[in-house]
């Protein structure tokens, strides 16, 4: 690979990185915003950044992207990247701001500077390659850049009418921020839906392999966060929440799930705010041995751990101990561990 090229797959790598990063954050965000025409408008943007991730990925893919083993690490170094960072991102757009009108406000105003970078990357893209002679490179980036272009265009339109929503709530005390309206609503509810239909339907390998793919890790604690944010006591998995102490709480932690860990977080910090509860949280939570795991049953992971993958099996091991303390998971982990 010349210069020229191996310069062109690097701005790719970082403009696929990018995109890639935005498809979480506006999924969050949209998860926290009302029906009306923002939420149209980060709905109709996040199929074009889905979109946007797959034609870079194919013109990195057609230019030798990513196909030998340093390029290989390198596109996988800034994928993770830009996806830590937006995972990392993700649950502070849940919990920013004194209500709700305020953090769909704060939420747009990155929106604009998120996009102000996207047009920087695809420009300096479409610079590159057209002088470098690769006029298919430069023609995707400047499509790409159009669409950024009239995105940006549209969230600064929305800019007056999100600010006038903050007005009515925070200083004349007339809030119509409604979580029933929200995307996150309408997901637990499809949700809901969903599972319901694949309990009639799918026989229990299909049950769990589609619970497994649901989840990315990160994932099950941005959703749990940005659950928490809106939840009610009744929302929680530790019954009767606000009615237990300290200790109390703390001493259900080890059996929730990573989302529900998150949830909890979430409630706690939005009310009493209480740090040995905070505290024992993050001690808690990390990632789970495979995706999906907190949702498997008992028979579920002991038929994963017999595929006998050493590693997997260490790692369910450490996790069960310091969670939910199964014996069936254990002893399967420890038979399958002298079989190896």
């Amino acid at each position: 690979m010349n210069a020229a090229k191996t310069k062109i797959v690097q701005y790719l790598d970082e403009a696929h990185a990018h995109e890639r990063a935005l498809v979480s954050v506006l999924t969050s965000q949209i998860a926290m915003t009302p029906r009306g025409s923002y939420r149209s408008a980060l709905e109709t943007h996040l199929g074009e950044t889905r979109d946007h991730a797959d034609r870079i990925g194919r013109r990195r893919k057609a230019l030798g992207g990513g196909t030998g083993p340093l390029g290989s690490v390198l596109g996988v170094a800034e994928t993770i990247a830009g996806q830590a960072l937006a995972l990392g991102k993700t649950p502070l757009d849940m919990l920013r701001g004194s209500g709700g009108e305020e953090k769909v406000l704060k939420n747009a105003k990155d929106a604009c500077a998120t996009e102000a970078l996207e047009i920087a990357t695809y420009t300096a893209l479409e610079r590159l390659a057209r002088v470098t002679g690769d006029t298919e490179t430069a023609d995707l980036a400047a499509s790409i850049r159009a669409d950024e272009e009239k995105m940006l265009a549209r969230i600064t339109r929305e800019l007056p009418k999100l600010t006038d929503a903050v007005v009515r709530a925070d200083v004349k005390g007339d809030h119509s921020f409604d979580v029933s309206e929200t995307g996150a609503a309408d997901a637990a509810r499809a949700t809901g839906r969903n599972a319901a239909s694949s309990a009639r339907k799918t026989t229990k390998a299909a049950k769990r392999q589609s619970r497994q793919a649901r989840r990315v890790p990160g994932v099950a604690r941005a959703e749990g966060a940005a659950k928490g944010a809106a939840a009610s006591q009744g929302d929680l998995a530790i019954a009767r929440y606000d009615s237990l102490n300290a200790d109390e709480i703390t001493s259900k932690l080890a059996d929730l799930s990573q989302i529900d860990l998150a949830k909890v977080q979430a409630y706690e910090r939005k009310n009493q705010n209480r740090t040995t509860i905070l505290e024992r949280i993050s001690s808690l939570q990390g990632d789970e041995p495979w995706a999906g795991y907190d949702e498997l049953t008992v028979s579920e992971i002991q038929a994963v751990l017999g595929d006998g993958d050493e590693a997997r099996i260490k790692k369910a091991r450490a996790y069960e101990r310091a969670h939910k303390n199964r014996a069936g998971v254990l002893e399967a982990a420890e038979r399958e561990t002298s079989n190896a």
